[in-house]
């Protein structure tokens, strides 16, 4: 497989793995194109590389500089602008985790924190006792996830993978 094969199916693979991060196949594959690139991209450098158009480009930008994993970058004497990945994998997904975190895990927490121990006499005993056994359960696992990418997020990367590696001897 030469180089220009190869870098095609990271690109795409990447984009499927987007689409079941739940982000846009194109934010992904623009993603993965910055982070293959040795050196900083245009817009035009993006569109012509994937074949997308500059309004799905410009959106898709935006949203990973939003995440944090893409930045705009700036070179004297160079008029247009210039996108470029986080390059170090830990840092990457670390930003990840971060953004997951304060986009998911954070909303539901607070939503399962104002229902609990919910009382209503219009409706059957049983229906309100269930639902507040599984918001309590939901909680208790949120918050329980929530401490444990606390930890990721805070950790280094030597330390977090060597106490995983003696979790799972």
């Amino acid at each position: 497989m030469d180089y220009k094969e190869g870098r095609a199916r990271i690109i795409d693979a990447w984009g499927q793995l987007g689409t079941n991060w739940g982000i846009s196949r194109t934010m992904a594959q623009i993603h993965a194109l910055l982070m293959l690139a040795p050196e900083p991209m245009t817009t035009d450098d993006i569109i012509a590389e994937l074949q997308i158009s500059r309004g799905n480009v410009s959106m898709s930008l935006r949203s990973l500089i939003d995440w944090g994993i893409v930045r705009k970058v700036y070179k004297p004497g160079q008029r247009k602008e210039l996108y470029e990945s986080e390059k170090d994998v830990w840092e990457l997904a670390t930003q990840v985790a971060k953004e997951r975190r304060r986009r998911e895990l954070d909303p539901i927490i607070r939503v399962l924190e104002d229902v609990q121990g919910i009382e209503d006499n219009t409706v059957m005993k049983s229906k309100v006792t269930e639902m507040n056994k599984m918001t309590k359960q939901l909680l208790k696992f949120s918050k329980q996830s929530d401490k444990l990418l606390s930890l990721f997020i805070k950790s280094e990367e030597n330390w977090f993978f060597g106490k995983v590696l003696k979790l799972l001897k």
